[in-house]
């Protein structure tokens, strides 16, 4: 293996992120540590690697790009490059192997405690009797409902189904699964149903530094209605969602999804000459969230920066950036 070679598990799990095979915030994150590992067990035991610590040290730089570039607008996977990639350090091979696996080792396991934790600083915000709406499907957010289900509260939960995909039936379903009364709603009905509602809870896809929450697209909508209704909105989100780069002025990408989603070939060709959009998200202004809630505690969204410099400094550095 050459310096820049990845190990096989690194191009094993890039091309499973690439493809979706893994999925999900965490887990992706999970898995891209573990592969900077894997390399790192590989490249102290092979040829140049194994005797050059600058040599090592490339080719942990390579497999970390490798892993990057299989998800380029995703958050948590550079966040998890980042905290492996920082923490390698020492004067041989060895000393360097150890320390990306024990920093890949630690990450692992903080990201296995944070939903739990997570999870009951929402539930805090939950009372017993509350009915809750969801929008699409955030592991983060059913975190806080089922813990305040398993604190004893009696939580109903209203679902928004989430076009085009309809991610809103596997909340439903999960819901359900937790002993959570459930009511499924299309997502133009959201507005009528806040009435009934006494909590909106939400994921999310990246938060920015001014506190904007980026989310499943009707996120935004959903915010500004129920605020305009006096019903409180939170956002349930783990720390590898925080998005560094926008620290230093950069924008959030909005990924456009296929137009298949929304209207088989069929049904366009039907209607005739029409251009079709699919954004996947949209973001929600800080002023129409009520708190941000990780695992390391709620904070309003204004304040999130402070957060976000404390986890990653002044900007979001790119440690697998060659020097």
């Amino acid at each position: 293996m050459t310096e820049f070679e990845p190990a096989p598990a690194v191009r094993e799990t890039a091309e499973s992120i690439a493809t979706m095979e893994i999925r999900g915030a965490a887990t992706i994150a999970s898995a891209a540590a573990e592969a900077l590992a894997e390399q790192a067990e590989a490249a102290a035991a092979s040829g140049a690697t194994a005797s050059d610590p600058a040599a090592f040290r490339a080719s942990m730089r390579a497999a970390a790009r490798d892993l990057r570039e299989t998800r380029p607008t995703a958050v948590s996977l550079p966040n998890a490059l980042r905290y492996v990639l920082q923490r390698m350090e020492g004067d041989s091979v060895d000393g360097l192997r150890r320390s990306v696996v024990d920093a890949s080792e630690a990450f692992v396991e903080q990201l296995d405690r944070a939903q739990e934790d997570l999870g009951q600083v929402g539930a805090n915000r939950l009372a017993d009797g509350d009915t809750v709406m969801t929008h699409c499907h955030s592991t983060d957010a059913l975190a806080c409902i089922e813990a305040a289900v398993e604190q004893g509260k009696s939580i109903s939960a209203v679902v928004k189904e989430t076009r085009p995909r309809q991610q809103g039936h596997i909340t439903a379903e999960q819901l359900r699964d937790a002993g959570v009364p459930v009511t499924l709603i299309v997502d133009s009905a959201a507005r009528r149903y806040l009435d009934e509602v006494d909590h909106v809870v939400v994921g999310a896809d990246s938060i920015a530094a001014d506190g904007g929450v980026i989310n499943k697209i009707g996120t935004s909508g959903l915010a500004v209605n129920a605020r305009e209704r006096g019903v409180p909105i939170m956002t349930a989100a783990q720390t590898i969602k925080l998005h560094p780069e926008t620290l230093t002025g950069h924008t959030v990408e909005i990924e456009m999804r296929d137009e298949g989603e929304v209207i088989d070939p069929a049904a366009r060709g039907e209607i005739g000459d029409i251009a079709v959009e699919n954004p996947a998200f949209d973001v929600t202004p800080p002023r129409y969230m009520d708190a941000i809630v990780t695992e390391q505690g709620q904070f309003p969204p204004e304040s999130i920066v402070t957060l976000m410099r404390e986890l990653f400094g002044e900007g979001a550095a790119e440690p697998w950036a060659e020097p």
